[in-house]
């Protein structure tokens, strides 16, 4: 009989596989948008279009398939999808390797998109193996994997990229076919055969099935909706953070590559370490709030700042915003039963996913028109500061519904 082990040793094991996954997902961060460049004759213009066209297909596909990924996981457990996730994107990372054009290269992006369950399937696996109480701060180690892969993952890509712009590629096929190998010999199933669907259930597994699943209850509704307009406002950071910082302070890639560096490490230090403690001491809802009002400074903060040193002083707002991430997921998780964690999982990466498609245009397109107007720039990291204060405004509601209903009980 499979051993289903809730211990502290299973969570090692998705918190390296998460780790892993995103590391390789970070290496072609600082190579892909040159490999198009160069497909395109040394063309930059055309090339910054299809950048952003690979962007939005990318999150298009996270928004289709996660839904589905989620529903399978619900139906035959976690680790098959989570397997299967590897070897995909193993594989798909060799074809973009060997891509001899942009159309083999789109076609690959577009692959990635679809298989990268990892993340979504671990924060369910996390829902499997640990009490309610204790879940923010998993959360938020594995958010801190999450942060970990993305310091690295550029990092290693850039120092690969300078030798040839193919080697990050196949360091993330590598990278994602290890992973497979460790997860197949050392990573448990999380849940147990009594806890799964009894067939695989196809009305929550589509998009808009998944987003009647997260409307279903009152409380779920208004959790999601805080989630989303947070993802929407996190959009903010990789859509302008190198374009802002350029055109209004003029740092280098040097120093801008200095301080996104401080950036993922405070990031990861907040999700890791302060979330277990504030959860502890406050309980998940005040945390989530306090790190909403963090946001917020933070954002108006980088907006309104006449200079780099002011900029950067707004930084430790924006780090400890982390904290409301991970309460947001262990608030969610409450709301959903023992065999719908990965349904639950796959629709939340599903609003990622429209936001992944929403935010980066419409950030970009608020700073090109402050450019061509001759203005400050900072209009972008303000509605970043209102879509904050509107998830604020929605966090305090799923309170008030709580305490309503427990009055009614």
């Amino acid at each position: 009989m499979r051993n289903y082990r809730p211990g502290k040793a299973a969570f090692i094991f998705i918190f390296i596989t998460v780790a892993l996954d995103m590391i390789a997902l970070g290496v072609m961060v600082p190579v892909l948008p040159k490999l198009i460049v160069s497909f395109q004759g040394g063309d930059y213009q055309s090339a910054s279009r299809l950048v952003g066209y690979f962007g939005i297909a990318w999150a298009f596909m996270q928004f289709i398939f996660q839904p589905v990924l989620g529903s399978l996981s619900d139906r035959f457990g976690r680790r098959p999808v989570v397997l299967l996730s590897n070897i995909g994107l193993g594989l798909d990372y060799v074809v973009m390797a060997l891509a001899p054009s942009l159309g083999w290269l789109f076609l690959g992006r577009l692959i990635s998109g679809a298989a990268s369950a990892s993340f979504a399937t671990a924060s369910a696996y996390i829902a499997d193996i640990t009490p309610a109480e204790k879940r923010a701060a998993r959360f938020g180690m594995l958010g801190g994997a999450f942060g970990l892969g993305f310091v690295l993952g550029p990092a290693i890509g850039g120092f690969l990229g300078q030798i040839d712009l193919r080697f990050p590629f196949w360091c993330a096929a590598g990278l994602s076919l290890v992973n497979a190998c460790y997860g197949f010999f050392v990573l448990p199933e999380s849940l147990a055969p009594e806890n799964r669907t009894k067939s695989f259930v196809w009305k929550t597994a589509h998009v808009l099935g998944s987003l009647r699943f997260l409307s279903r209850d009152q409380s779920l509704a208004l959790v999601a909706a805080a989630m989303f307009l947070s993802y929407l406002a996190h959009d903010s950071l990789p859509s302008l953070f190198v374009l802002y910082t350029g055109y209004r302070y003029h740092w280098d890639a040097q120093m801008t590559g200095e301080v996104l560096a401080i950036v993922g490490v405070a990031q990861t230090f907040v999700a890791a370490g302060l979330v277990r403690q504030a959860v502890k001491k406050v309980g998940e809802l005040p945390t989530a709030l306090t790190g909403l009002a963090c946001g917020v400074l933070g954002f108006l903060g980088f907006a309104m700042a006449p200079n780099g040193t002011a900029f950067i002083a707004a930084l430790p707002f924006v780090a400890l915003w982390g904290l409301a991430g991970p309460a947001f997921q262990a608030l969610a998780t409450r709301l959903a039963g023992a065999d719908e964690q990965g349904t639950l999982q796959g629709a939340i990466a599903s609003l990622r996913g429209v936001s992944g498609m929403v935010g980066p245009i419409a950030y970009t397109q608020i700073l090109a028109w402050e450019i061509g107007a001759h203005f400050n720039p900072g209009g972008a990291y303000g509605l970043a500061a209102a879509l904050l204060a509107m998830s604020l405004l929605f966090t305090i509601a799923v309170g008030r519904v709580s305490v309503s209903a427990r009055d009614v009980a």
